[in-house]
């Protein structure tokens, strides 16, 4: 249980840190952090954690990560059910905590999307169901990629979670704009609770392009890092 507890704790902090930095700190009058301060805080969670939780629960944080991982042979089909539940239940209580900071604003309301993840008008650009799908599906196969290759054996070990943790920065960087960036259905699955009615509606797009495209990542790099016999 230790493991799952593990990422339990590490999927709150992500949501935490990292959509707290959105709803709490994104736009505040004078000295907002802006695009680079969220996607720099989502990035800090899992740098931080991979190094607090890495060696207990491999870090994964995220189901589609979890299950991109099974799919490249690095993690067992038995571990896969109890990681996710531990991880949406993490962002959930995240997700949970937040909530009750920022309603202790006056003129907190939901409807500001509390760093909900959508597309087409709830889209931070306005982009389409298409666009989104094909970023997220996108983003997420390259974070799979990436972390594919920083925890190879034959890669430094210390440095992982600085590569992880970058990577992560770079995809919010680019993709914020297209989906506010889920590349993680359990971080999307917490906040959308909350704001319940079109954040429920597009959640599903946030768990099948991410989990295709994490498989996808995954299968990639078991093809291009296969050692030559």
């Amino acid at each position: 249980m230790k493991p799952v507890a593990a990422e339990f704790l590490g999927t709150f902090w992500l949501v935490l840190g990292g959509c707290g930095s959105a709803v709490l700190a994104a736009a505040f009058p004078h000295v907002g952090i802006g695009l680079l301060g969220v996607s720099l805080a989502f990035g800090l969670t899992v740098l931080t954690m991979a190094y607090a939780i890495g060696h207990i629960s491999g870090c994964h944080l995220n189901p589609a990560v979890t299950i991109g991982l099974w799919a490249g042979g690095r993690f067992p089909a038995s571990g896969v059910l109890s990681y996710i539940v531990a991880q949406v239940l993490g962002a959930i209580a995240g997700a949970a905590v937040l909530y009750v900071i920022v309603s202790g604003q006056a003129g907190f309301e939901l409807s500001a999307g509390f760093a909900s993840n959508g597309y087409g008008e709830h889209s931070p650009g306005g982009y389409s169901m298409m666009a989104a799908l094909v970023c997220e599906a996108v983003m997420t196969g390259f974070f799979l990629f990436v972390i594919m290759g920083a925890t190879d054996s034959r890669a430094p070990a210390a440095l992982a979670p600085v590569a992880i943790g970058l990577c992560l920065t770079l995809i919010h960087l680019v993709s914020i704009p297209v989906t506010n960036t889920s590349v993680n259905p359990a971080r999307s699955t917490g906040v959308a609770l909350f704001v319940g009615d079109w954040a429920i509606g597009q959640l599903w797009l946030f768990w099948v392009a991410p989990i295709v495209g994490a498989i996808l990542g995954a299968l990639a790099y078991r093809l291009v890092a296969a050692e030559q016999k």
